[in-house]
């Protein structure tokens, strides 16, 4: 991190404790694992993106392994589901906001890591949707899920339009703290709508009786 490294670590480490929280409630109300497993998928979640994005990016070793403190609060956000599920549990929509929260910051400092490692304006935006999306894709797969980004109401579109401004906002010199707060979100903002009001992009259409993800998927990714 060069330019911006104390902006782009502290939404790189809010994005990990939210995706932290979004992986371990899926791990105690989905797939009803055990602490063992609640942290695990947690660290899985919070960290797979990054560490995604990372890699794509040459920036190695990924943080996640060069710096303790995005293991310590992918910990720590898996800890604090895990002792108070019985309380988040009755909130269905905590998920998805999570995981809207996760996608946003991830998908800001996915494009600004590219753009940090003189990777083009189009590469930079599709690596921030990478980032936004990477974690809770693995988290679907280990739980037998199909990934939410294939299918759930807006999910890779907002990603690509917070990448889109922050990269847009970088290459005319205006990024910092409110651009980076806005392009958040707008990405959260239009994936809690498409959450709400059920909107996705155009699909084939399906013929009465062919069935699409099943609804036990949807409830937990909405």
């Amino acid at each position: 991190m060069h330019g911006h490294g104390m902006l782009h670590l502290v939404l790189d480490l809010l994005g990990t404790f939210a995706f932290a929280l979004n992986g371990a409630l899926t791990a105690t109300r989905v797939a009803r694992l055990d602490i063992v497993g609640v942290l695990a998928l947690a660290m899985v979640t919070a960290l797979g993106g990054g560490v995604l994005r990372d890699v794509l990016a040459g920036a190695l070793p990924p943080a996640t392994f060069s710096d303790w403190r995005y293991l310590a609060v992918a910990v720590a956000g898996g800890m604090v589901t895990f002792l108070l599920w019985r309380h988040l549990e009755r909130y269905r929509t905590l998920i998805t906001v999570f995981d809207a929260a996760g996608l946003s910051l991830f998908a800001v400092t996915g494009a600004i890591t590219a753009l940090e490692y003189h990777i083009g304006a189009p590469q930079a935006v599709l690596l921030g949707v990478v980032t936004g999306v990477g974690g809770g894709t693995l988290r679907d797969v280990l739980v037998l899920r199909l990934p939410t980004v294939l299918y759930a109401d807006l999910y890779a579109i907002p990603a690509l339009l917070g990448a889109g401004i922050t990269v847009a906002c970088e290459r005319t010199g205006v990024y910092g703290v409110p651009a980076a707060l806005g392009a958040a979100v707008a990405c959260f903002t239009l994936r809690m709508i498409g959450a709400h009001y059920g909107l996705n992009v155009p699909g084939p259409h399906r013929a009465d009786g062919i069935a699409g993800p099943d609804d036990s998927s949807r409830d937990a990714a909405s």
